[in-house]
């Protein structure tokens, strides 16, 4: 079999170290399947993977395999897109260093000037210096708030949002003609611990260290994005707010962010440092109540009302706050981004500085809240595919046109965008930001669980689900694609009692409605379909791009939340009895 002619030549190969070789002996036939039956896919977020040998994990051998591809490009591009170079950063997990620098020395042996941070950076300063560097591409080491065993290698491109179908379908086209072997990197002497505190030092001709300078431009840059500081001047030191990095890259950023604004900021301690295994929770994801329970710890000993916290590469902020009851609640992200997006709009609108042609973006699985709120203040909502980079295209259209100015952008899965610093998520500023917004609803009497429910008693009680169905073995990719297109061509009247009066198909870029009409999609063509219900209630299923995963998202709003919850929860066991 295929498989195992490629385990044999990793199991032959003098530049597999001895202790992987002594790994690759260990494995099962099974184990042996699932890391070399096919390469790990390389799609339009990069890749990611269990951190193992093998062509289908992440491991030293696909990192420099996928860097030589993404060097074959840029090469292809000509020599000025060369001097450009790439901007490099890692976050906190294993490896990532190591990953990091490997990455710079394949670039440096192709030729490719390569910005490598001294330590670790997040996601959005990653996004940042691409930009103020001039960068061709970024290359972020990451698996986000994935469980410790697995990393990633997110590409981006040199308008800082994540690499466009396009151009990640040419770095694919390099990398697919690229051995695992005999790959070339510089014999630049660098570890993580060497380069730390270094700021433009050039290592050899093309790999230049960075760190001091680009973190004070980022931070004089979101600075800027201030709405209340005479609020937070008054109340910045009385907050009490209590913040964990979870292990992550945002304990630099957040802690010296809010520092500069004079906000008090209360650190868990012990997820203050990093640490490869996360030891301190069951996976590093702020979504997660467990996750975040040593900050309500805190927050109870200290009397705060607010916990934030950061997933590891820092793009996704999860917040809990208290109840009427005194309780903490974890917010959802519909409703972190619905509470941001409130704010900016409302102190905006009250300092008289609302564009006329202010507009939001989100994700057609986000929240309809978002719409309610944004047309009670005149403000044009646009609804874009999932993934950040599409909330990064609009950004870069209306820069060029002009015809919108770009206010706020969020999805559902906790990240979002304020400013335009960044093209990608950044929660960084989505701490600043909500917690500038407690400095102020602190002036006026206001308490944050209190404006989310006075949103629901004006707009309705929103209630959004999601659920994932995994499909495991070595066909479960193809089992996945079997039933998509059962949903695809099933025929659907109601769900739950409630009538579907149309179905928008992202693959052939059709709305099709329930008495035979039908309207183009104007949105680029996607694996994902959804369905329109009645009262503005929606269903929407896709599969993961890079898992044997399908994702169903389900949304409703009631006059009371336990309504709109009860008939959320029937939409996706609905939904759900149909992959069974």
């Amino acid at each position: 079999m295929e498989y195992q002619t490629r385990f044999q030549e990793w199991l032959t190969c003098d530049e597999v170290s001895q202790d992987d070789k002594a790994r690759l002996s260990a494995l099962t036939e099974d184990e042996k399947k699932e890391a070399f039956f096919a390469p790990l896919e390389f799609g339009t977020a990069g890749m990611r993977g269990v951190l193992d040998v093998g062509i289908n994990r992440m491991n030293v051998f696909t990192v420099k395999r996928a860097t030589k591809g993404l060097a074959d490009y840029i090469n292809s591009l000509g020599a000025e897109a060369a001097k450009r170079g790439v901007v490099i950063s890692y976050d906190t997990r294993r490896f990532s260093s190591e990953f990091a620098i490997e990455v710079a020395k394949v670039l440096s042996a192709n030729g490719i000037a390569a910005h490598l941070f001294e330590d670790v950076r997040p996601v959005p300063m990653c996004s940042f210096a691409i930009r103020r560097l001039n960068a061709i591409a970024g290359v972020m080491i990451t698996a986000s708030h994935n469980p410790k065993i697995y990393n990633g290698y997110k590409v981006y491109g040199d308008d800082g949002a994540q690499m466009s179908p396009v151009s990640t379908a040419k770095v694919v086209e390099f990398i697919d003609k690229t051995p695992y072997f005999g790959i070339k990197s510089a014999n630049a002497d660098i570890c993580a611990q060497s380069i730390k505190g270094m700021d433009n030092v050039r290592i050899d001709d093309f790999i230049t260290v960075i760190g001091k300078s680009v973190d004070e431009d980022y931070f004089a840059r979101i600075s800027k994005l201030s709405l209340s500081p005479s609020a937070v001047k008054t109340n910045g030191a009385k907050v009490r707010l209590v913040y964990t990095p979870i292990h992550g890259s945002g304990y630099m950023p957040v802690t010296t962010i809010l520092g500069k604004m004079g906000i008090k900021v209360n650190v868990v301690e012990e997820q203050a440092k990093p640490d490869t295994e996360f030891s301190t929770v069951r996976v590093p994801n702020p979504e997660e109540a467990d996750t975040l329970k040593l900050g309500v710890e805190l927050a109870d000993r200290i009397g705060s009302d607010i916990v934030i916290g950061t997933d590891p590469d820092a793009d996704r902020m999860g917040v809990a706050i208290r109840n009427d009851k005194g309780e903490f609640v974890l917010l959802n992200g519909n409703q972190i981004g619905v509470l941001l997006c409130y704010y900016i709009l409302r102190r905006k609108s009250e300092d008289g500085v609302l564009p006329k042609n202010g507009a939001i973006v989100k994700t057609i699985v986000t929240t309809e809240l978002a719409r309610k709120l944004a047309d009670f203040y005149n403000v044009a909502t646009f609804d874009v595919l999932t993934g950040f980079k599409f909330i990064g295209e609009k950004i870069k259209e209306w820069e060029d046109s002009g015809e919108y100015e770009y206010l706020f952008g969020f999805e559902e899965s906790y990240g979002s965008l304020v400013g335009t610093h960044a093209r990608d998520k950044d929660a960084v500023v989505a701490s600043m930001v909500f917690a500038e917004m407690v400095c102020y609803l602190d002036t006026v009497g206001e308490t944050v669980y209190g404006v989310l429910q006075e949103l629901y008693k004006k707009f309705g009680y929103f209630v959004e689900k999601a659920k994932s169905v995994t499909f495991g073995g070595l066909d479960g990719m193809e089992k996945m694609k079997n039933i998509m297109l059962a949903l695809r061509t099933a025929k659907y009247d109601e769900i739950a009692g409630t009538k579907v009066l149309a179905v928008s198909d992202f693959v052939i870029g059709r709305k099709t409605y329930a008495d035979g009409a039908s309207e183009e999609i104007t949105l680029p063509k996607t694996n994902a379909l959804k369905l329109h219900l009645q009262n503005g209630d929606w269903i929407c299923v896709r599969p993961s791009g890079t898992e044997p995963k399908l994702k169903f998202y389900v949304a409703t709003s009631k006059p009371s939340q336990e309504e709109a919850s009860r008939l959320a929860e029937k939409y996706l066991e609905h939904m759900q009895s149909l992959v069974k």
